[in-house]
């Protein structure tokens, strides 16, 4: 059996080795290394693949973020939603800006944002929702944007860890993830399912004048070269980047239902044990697209399982295990414990297993087999 990865990035990069290794040379040998060929040419690539009018790449998910929030005229004081149980990046950004972050409790079985969190939360100064599309699986975006036009709020979506996932309407139709929203936004960091060899990111909008703004705020606030008409970040996806992002994108629906079929096994072996929640699919399949495998485990042994399956050389992790309403840096003397009771269980509960693209049928019987003998 192969070494078991969290992550095996090297694996994946053999099945695109030749077309990434042309294009980095193309790229040497042109030297456009900024705004070049190959980012352009993404660009319109994944326009095409999400289904959106504009495509803004930038150099990394949360600078994604912050840049949504600059587009949309947030100002000092303005209350924006999000959600708990998630990566810092999301509310990092929001106090970065000087804005009011406003945490809300999650589903528990889909770990995503609560639509009757949301709509308690709501104030005179609440102006965004920031819904994160957590682990693969797409938030409840019918709710989100329902409560969104009752109330006249920008929707924000973090799609970091959801590229590919399709979400089903209540009327029936399909948009991708990301796509939903005022903005969407992304990162294309390594381990993501759309991931570059370093730091990258994106924004998605179907708003022609707000992509303007955003084209500018990435690039100094400028249009035309030292005329700075907003104020702007140095924030670019550079053409190296781009290249193996174009490599893959071709890919990335078979990468997806790769992780999707590894997904099925896992659950499958461990379904049978009264002492696991295996991951929750709400609606089709189509809408997990499992940049996490999250286990729930319900005994209270979660902390000696994850020492358990290192010991047998199985790589692990636990995504979240301090929610962000206690965090040093975002505590605030509104929040109240009693507001918080899914996700004050999930940090205690969560797990998350070998999940990527290459993980072999082999490899999953001998993490699920460990787990189970030990629980």
């Amino acid at each position: 059996m192969k070494k078991i990865q969290m992550v095996d990035l090297k694996g994946q990069y053999e099945g695109i080795k030749n077309q990434v290794n042309n294009s980095f040379q193309e790229v040497l040998e042109n030297t456009s290394f900024i705004n070049g060929p190959e980012v352009h040419n993404f660009q319109s690539e994944l326009e095409k693949y999400l289904g959106v009018n504009h495509v803004i790449p930038c150099a990394n998910g949360t600078d994604a973020l912050q840049i949504a929030m600059m587009g949309l005229g947030l100002k000092p004081g303005d209350e924006v939603i999000t959600v708990d149980f998630t990566f810092a990046a999301t509310v990092e950004v929001i106090a970065l800006l000087g804005l009011t972050p406003v945490l809300v409790d999650v589903e528990k079985d889909s770990f995503n944002i609560d639509p009757v969190a949301i709509k308690n939360a709501i104030t005179p100064k609440t102006k965004a929702i920031v819904p994160v599309h957590l682990f693969g699986q797409s938030a409840n975006m019918d709710g989100v944007m329902e409560i969104a036009n009752e109330h006249n709020l920008y929707v924000i979506e973090d799609n970091a860890q959801a590229i590919g996932a399709n979400y089903h309407f209540k009327d029936g139709s399909i948009k991708k993830t990301g796509t939903i929203g005022h903005i969407g936004t992304t990162s294309f960091f390594p381990s993501k399912n759309l991931g570059c060899y370093g730091d990258g990111g994106a924004l998605f909008t179907n708003d022609e004048k707000l992509a303007h703004t955003i084209r500018g705020i990435v690039n100094h606030g400028m249009y035309e070269r030292y005329h700075h008409d907003v104020v702007g970040v140095n924030s670019r996806l550079d053409s190296l980047q781009a290249a193996v992002l174009r490599a893959k994108l071709p890919n990335l629906d078979a990468y997806n239902n790769a992780r999707r079929n590894a997904a099925k096994l896992y659950s499958e072996k461990l379904r049978r044990n009264k002492n696991i929640q295996a991951p929750t699919i709400v609606g089709d399949d189509d809408t997990h697209v499992f940049h996490q495998y999250s286990l729930r485990i319900l005994n209270g042994k979660r902390d000696e399982l994850l020492k358990h399956l290192q010991s047998k050389d199985i790589p692990c992790g636990i995504y979240y295990p301090i929610p962000l309403h206690s965090q040093k840096a975002y505590k605030d003397n509104r929040y109240n414990e009693g507001d918080f009771k899914n996700t004050n269980e999930l940090v205690k509960e969560v797990i998350a297993l070998p999940m990527h693209t290459e993980l072999e049928e082999e490899q999953i019987n001998y993490i699920t087999q460990t787990i189970n003998d030990f629980i």
